[in-house]
């Protein structure tokens, strides 16, 4: 791996970024490294949308999964939301986590209806973007409409008037064509589409009428309350579920950074795609505006961009001269009419039909097909950043040569010590040990795991991997207290290795903040690939007890506090075959803290603890029996994460899952759920043994505090007659 010299950061998945980040993945750049920041694993493909609210494709027809592009790319996928900029730091900040540094910006994050020029809009209304939200929003309307059985009609609203509102308008009305429902469109403006020509206008309009959708134009709404639209007329309207498609706005944080924008906010480019004010900082999509040419909010001049926001990237990071984008005057725009029906519009001619819709499916699918069917990276010479060639001069060497600059380091333990004081507190004395006082006679638990980088988000990875390491206190009993960091960087230039430590460390602090840990020290050093472990340290959780992995006994109950899989997802991950949400809700399990169980194993009396991790169930369960003891274990019962047994019947599995299932004598069991047993987890659940007549209770209280996939997933017997020491059934 060559060492990164500099970070591009892209913020936002619009069409742009997506085939811009397809462009560069196609021909890599030696030293560079690129991160996506997206509030969303997946990011919809606007022109499908409407075909997605009428049902004529699925989630997956019509969103571009981020997740599983970045890891074909090799570009970090970081599931956040922006929430400042600071170009003179040359930072971004993320809610709940340190600023994100770069060295150069592009922002393609499109824009959202204004909301805040209608009194009560914001409060009342749901915008059409973003359409993660919008999307939530209108299933659980639809879903409200499916099981309703009264025949009472549902009133639903849309403000807007232009192509998009139309569209939805229509979709909408097709979608709910069988259900007790009345659909208005409220249109400040004399008539619907204003900017196409009169012949698309009367298609859209005789569409609307055959689909009951009550056109309402020359109706401004002033004001919004929970179940009324009050017009500038003095009309009003009821609704129940109000949707907002007006003229578009950008996020407020874009012109807060200072760069100079435009009207609504947008951020001011020029023909190069970068802001008037800063080189470092690219726009494309509807976030930016050209100055010298400016043009309507639509995706397509977003696709049009890409190929030149890519090229210029790539040129400002190589320090060559950019390349000019002029945007076409007019664009062939192709509008829904709900049912599979289409009105084609260029200029002053227009076409409707079904044949039309055929066409514009066809363009559809074939944009979506290009983050489907991902290629092979160009083959020949990449090419390398000025940096990295001068860096290539002397290869890093081994030993106390790798290790990270002081400098760097003491900067970003500063740097963490301004957010987390009491976790990571100043060595006052530079001793070269840490110094843990501990009660006289009290007893000390202590514990090492160290993972090799699991997911591309450092600070996600900072998280899992001390959370993976206090596990095995819970497991145990113990209050975590004290905890020593063992972190290797990826070569790298020093900058960059700031950056990354104060990420990794400070999603590690996070969790060590909210147990009562504290980070005293540790050790870094450089290698090929970034790992990170942590020695904890922990007393008992209650004086004189502790949770033993050997303590079962026949008639005890096995239950597992999380859901199984996350071995599985990764390798299927690793090979582009997860899907972004699968992944995300992986991740989101493994942030679940062990410490809770671990309270109420010990309230309820459990006789035996451990936690899943690199072994699965079936190693970590052997290593709970006792010779004399068997387990029968239910695989009906078993948790499993969402695509777990999926990927496992594809037969994608962890390189450690042969090794796990090594020397098991083959028996009836077979199939997904029994390979499950097998998967190696990481921060995986609590395994406790409890007496049957505590089950109830503990299992009752662990769903209350949030482990909601706890099930009891065995029992334990003599195994006298059982044969092998765990039995499925």
């Amino acid at each position: 791996m060559d060492p990164v010299q500099r970070d591009l950061v892209l913020v936002g998945g619009g069409h742009a970024h997506a085939l811009a980040l397809r462009m560069l993945a196609m021909r890599p750049l030696a030293g560079l490294r690129i991160t996506l920041v997206s509030p969303s694993s997946h990011t919809p493909y606007s022109g499908m949308l409407p075909g997605l609210i009428a049902g004529h494709y699925t989630f997956d027809d019509t969103h571009i999964d981020l997740a599983r592009l970045c890891q074909w790319a090799g570009a970090r996928f970081i599931e956040a939301a922006v929430t400042a900029l600071d170009p003179a730091a040359r930072q971004l900040s993320i809610s709940g986590r340190p600023a994100l540094g770069y060295d150069v910006l592009s922002l393609d994050i499109g824009s959202q209806p204004d909301l805040d020029s209608v009194p009560g809009a914001r409060e009342h209304a749901t915008p059409v973007k973003p359409v993660a939200d919008f999307w939530a929003r209108w299933q659980a309307l639809e879903s409200t409409l499916l099981r309703r059985s009264n025949g009472q009609a549902t009133h639903i609203a849309l403000v807007g008037g232009g192509a998009g509102s139309v569209e939805l308008a229509l979709a909408m009305a097709h979608r709910l064509r069988d259900r007790t429902s009345q659909l208005s469109l409220f249109c400040a403006a004399a008539d619907i589409l204003p900017g196409y020509n009169r012949h698309a206008r009367a298609a859209a309009r005789r569409a609307l009428a055959a689909a009951g959708v009550s056109v309402l134009c020359g109706s401004r709404v002033n004001r919004v309350t929970a179940a009324q639209l009050t017009l500038e007329n003095g009309n009003t309207a009821a609704f129940d579920a109000l949707f907002w498609c007006t003229g578009a706005a950008a996020a407020p944080w874009v012109g807060a950074s200072g760069l100079r924008t435009v009207e609504g906010g947008f951020l001011a480019v020029s023909d190069t795609l970068q802001s008037v004010d800063d080189p470092a900082v690219f726009a494309a999509g509807d976030i930016a505006t050209q100055l010298q040419h400016p043009r309507p909010k639509a995706g397509v001049y977003a696709v049009r961009q890409a190929p030149v926001l890519a090229a210029n990237l790539r040129n400002a990071l190589m320090q060559r001269p950019q390349r000019r984008h002029r945007p076409q005057r007019r664009f062939l725009s192709l509008l829904s009419l709900g049912t599979q029906r289409a009105v084609a519009e260029r200029g002053p001619f227009a076409a409707t039909g079904d044949w039309v819709w055929r066409w514009k499916d066809r363009i559809d699918r074939r944009f979506m097909a290009r983050f489907v069917s991902l290629p092979e990276p160009m083959p020949g010479i990449v090419e390398a950043l000025p940096e990295a060639r001068v860096a290539d001069a002397q290869p890093p060497c081994g030993g106390c040569g790798a290790k990270v600059a002081g400098d760097r380091l003491a900067a970003a333990l500063a740097q963490l010590r301004q957010h987390y004081p009491q976790q990571c507190p100043e060595d006052e004395g530079a001793e070269d040990a840490a110094r843990i006082t501990t009660p006289a006679g009290g007893i000390q638990l202590q514990s090492l795991d160290i993972l090799r980088s699991l997911v591309s988000d450092p600070w996600l990875m900072g998280r899992i991997a001390a959370n993976h390491a206090l596990s095995d206190l819970f497991a145990s009993g113990a209050q975590p207290t004290a905890a020593l960091a063992a972190v290797t960087l990826p070569f790298s230039h020093p900058a960059i290795q700031q950056r990354d430590l104060v990420q990794l460390l400070a999603g590690a602090l996070h969790e060590f903040a909210a147990v009562g840990c504290r980070l005293l020290g540790g050790h870094s050093l450089q290698g090929p690939e970034l790992a990170l472990g942590f020695a904890v340290s922990g007393e008992p959780m209650e004086v004189g007890r502790l949770l033993r992995k050997r303590g079962l006994r026949p008639g005890d109950q096995l239950i597992l506090t999380k859901a199984l899989g996350t071995g599985t997802l990764f390798a299927a991950h690793m090979q582009q075959r997860a899907d972004g949400r699968e992944v995300h809700d992986a991740i989101t399990s493994m942030l679940q803290s062990n410490q809770a169980a671990a309270r109420l194993a010990l309230a309820h009396g459990v006789s035996a603890a451990t936690d899943v991790t690199g072994f699965g169930v079936w190693g970590h369960l052997r290593e709970m029996l006792r010779p004399e003891q068997a387990a029968v274990l239910s695989l009906a019962a078993l948790p499993a994460l969402t695509g777990a047994l999926a990927q496992l019947e594809a037969g994608r599995r962890s390189t450690m899952h042969e090794a796990n299932a090594q020397g098991v004598a083959p028996g009836s069991a077979a199939g997904p759920r029994y390979d499950l047993l097998f998967d190696p987890q990481t921060s995986g659940g609590l395994l406790l043994g409890v007496a049957q007549e505590s089950v109830p209770a503990l299992l009752a209280a662990l769903r209350e505090a949030g482990y909601a996939e706890a099930a009891i997933i065995g029992d334990i017997v003599d195994r006298e007659g059982q044969g092998d020491a765990i039995v499925c059934r």
